[in-house]
């Protein structure tokens, strides 16, 4: 993760999910080794005492002996169950409230820290420690319904409690508890009422210990890909520009997009990439950002060199115009890597959209080929007038007549003879761009067309 470095997370995990002070004395690193803090003489009575209590135990490591007997040194009022319990699942540090005390625990400066400088709340992240506690333990203790993970943010402190239901007769010791144990307890319990049992430490840190740094880690992990999401989601249809660092085997390429903590990694498919355009690692290429995908391994920002949406925005940075609305783009219909249709139109009369996009010498329009590794582009005007407007779209070639269908949009074309295959293109590319840019099928007819004078126009597929 970029966000905690490992000893940061192992600080949350312990220190937070225990209740753990910082640790202000060492431990040795195992047994039998040299270490500056060795452990009491076995010839001092209470330390002979201290070992054979802790042989007793079930769970007790004859390699683990050095550190039982340092640790008990260290915190002498800790009973030997405790001494071996925490020297077994790992824990340096004395339970809280034991031993030398701090003013605030590491765990909660560490949250406060990640709040402050990577933005992921600490609500969160006590969120889902909180979901975590109560689900291990609720997995240890099978008969048990009611956990409370209780968070007190004045003291700095976290508990654990089980809680049963007062009932008249106990049928799950796990979650009730007769009347009559209750008022042993307090006369003040009544029947429907719940009373809390704290865990104690020594198994609350159990299960912190052995939940705990996975539980952050996930925060942590789910934390960066919401920020990721919500930061590059706003970002969709905008144009980035990107490094490439990888090509894998299957064509994907994968781009370096941002830069320092804010830099994430975007994806372009081989069906988004230009055909014949060949990319090399360390490239700066302009993308178009397609849109953010949420997957189980995390967001994925999904990019494009194909999408019409790069050139919309490529005018818009090359012609002021464009950008102040001035001029706007209104249809755009590309075969990227060959050929793009784009029409314009002006709100303001005195200005000819069309020159304003391609500028002085032609040198905006160039500049926008050059970047698209010079793929063509035709810039007609837009009109109100299908008619008008169909004719336009079919540039280079001339239009003798358009005659509309009555219904749906479909129209016929006559173009002198000699335009017919300027009119259809190169493989029906010309008609194929004209039709996607009017939104209407086009019927293209050469001017000695025989057909009869009221032959019906339909919205059919244009011959080409």
């Amino acid at each position: 993760l970029r966000i905690l470095t490992g000893a940061a997370v192992l600080v949350l995990s312990v220190s937070l999910l225990t209740g753990a002070a910082v640790p202000v004395r060492s431990l040795p690193a195992a047994s039998g080794e040299e270490t500056a803090l060795s452990g009491p003489s076995l010839q001092d009575p209470d330390t002979l005492a201290r070992a054979v209590a802790c042989q007793s135990l079930s769970y007790y490591r004859p390699e683990l002996l050095d550190r039982y007997l340092a640790y008990g040194a260290l915190w002498p009022e800790l009973s030997p169950e405790d001494v071996v319990t925490r020297v077994n699942i790992g824990l340096d540090a004395p339970p809280y409230g034991v031993g030398e005390p701090v003013d605030e625990p590491a765990s909660l400066t560490a949250l406060a820290l990640l709040e402050k400088e990577r933005g992921i709340p600490q609500s969160f992240m006590m969120e889902k420690i909180v979901q975590a506690l109560t689900t291990a333990y609720k997995r240890d203790h099978a008969d048990v319904e009611n956990v409370i993970v209780d968070v007190n943010e004045e003291k700095k402190d976290l508990r654990m409690y089980v809680q049963k239901e007062i009932v008249e007769e106990v049928e799950n010791p796990g979650s009730q508890i007769s009347l009559e144990e209750a008022r042993r307890i307090s006369a003040k319990y009544e029947l429907g009422g719940m009373v809390r049992f704290p865990v104690e430490n020594v198994e609350f840190g159990r299960i912190a210990a052995g939940n705990g740094k996975q539980v952050i880690i996930q925060g942590l992990r789910e934390a960066e890909h919401g920020m990721i999401y919500d930061e590059w989601g706003s970002k969709e249809h905008e144009i980035l520009t990107g490094t490439v660092h990888r090509i894998d085997p299957r064509g994907t390429v994968h781009l370096r997009i941002g830069s320092g903590n804010e830099a994430t990694e975007g994806l372009m498919g081989s069906n988004e990439q230009v055909p014949g355009e060949e990319l090399t690692e360390g490239q700066l290429v302009k993308v178009y950002l397609v849109e953010v995908r949420r997957t189980t391994r995390g967001p994925q920002v999904m990019v494009s060199r194909t999408h019409p949406g790069l050139v919309k925005r490529l005018f818009e940075l090359e012609v002021p115009e464009i950008y102040d609305g001035t001029v706007e783009i209104r249809s755009i219909a590309r075969e990227a890597g060959s050929r793009t249709k784009m029409a314009v139109w002006s709100s303001d009369e005195n200005v000819d959209p069309i020159g304003a996009c391609v500028g002085p010498k032609g040198q905006r329009v160039a500049a926008i080929v050059d970047e698209l590794r010079g793929e063509k582009i035709d810039i007609i005007k837009w009109s109100e007038d299908p008619a008008q407007f169909i004719a336009a779209a079919l540039a280079p070639s001339d239009v003798v007549d358009v005659m509309m269908a009555e219904e749906g949009k479909a129209c016929r074309v006559i173009v002198p003879d000699d335009q017919l295959s300027l009119a259809i293109g190169k493989e029906g590319q010309n008609a194929r761009l004209a039709a996607r840019l009017t939104g209407y099928k086009i019927d293209i007819k050469p001017e000695s067309y025989q057909g009869e004078d009221d032959e019906e126009i339909v919205d059919k597929e244009p011959v080409q």
